[in-house]
């Protein structure tokens, strides 16, 4: 007969998979500032390059990868803990701020900066208890400072505020069956969050 003892879960698969939403998320942050110099159905002389988000509503592509840091940065702190989810962010505002064309540094920097330590502090409090909620909350807080920060600073405008709010936020939703699966997942091997 085998034994009734709990299977133990060795923290290795958490930590693997954690240091591996850090480099996913890390490499968003170049992959925003190509793309929003070089990926678009129309590129604005002196502006960005813009996509589709819904009939009728552009925003700048770099939406499609900050709405996934969003998302991958709850990940890492999921998996790594609140430590490594704030080097991250720090590591993330640095990195933006450095592959950034030089018009963009400050916006892309701060504004990563800020809309990732507010998507912190919304996740951190709720995940524990309600993981989609936390990733979806944490996510909207934080893509809507990112959204009004990054336009004021890099355009002196709002200009496309609804739709990078909007764009931002379908990437987040996209994200949500992954999140699903993760934490049932999770629950059927006896992975605790960090």
């Amino acid at each position: 007969m085998g034994s009734l003892k709990p299977k133990l879960i060795s923290p290795r698969p958490r930590s693997f998979e954690g240091y591996l939403f850090f480099i996913a998320f890390v490499l968003t942050i170049p992959m925003a500032n190509w793309f929003i110099g070089n990926i678009g159905t129309i590129c604005l002389q002196n502006g960005p390059c813009l996509i589709p988000v819904a009939p009728t509503l552009m925003a700048p592509s770099g939406v499609l990868m900050i709405g996934l840091a969003f998302v991958l940065r709850d990940l890492v702190q999921r998996r790594l803990g609140a430590g490594f989810s704030i080097i991250a962010i720090i590591a993330g505002a640095g990195l933006s701020a450095f592959l950034a064309p030089p018009a963009l540094v400050l916006a892309s920097g701060f504004s990563f900066f800020i809309s990732e330590l507010a998507d912190f502090l919304v996740y951190t409090p709720l995940q524990r208890r309600r993981l989609i909620l936390a990733v979806f909350a944490s996510g909207l807080v934080g893509l809507t400072i990112d959204s009004v920060i990054f336009l004021y600073l890099a355009f002196g405008n709002l200009d496309f505020v609804t739709g990078q709010i909007v764009g931002k936020s379908l990437m987040v939703i996209i994200a949500l069956p992954a999140i699903i699966w993760i934490r049932q997942r999770d629950k059927k091997l006896g992975i605790l969050p960090a």
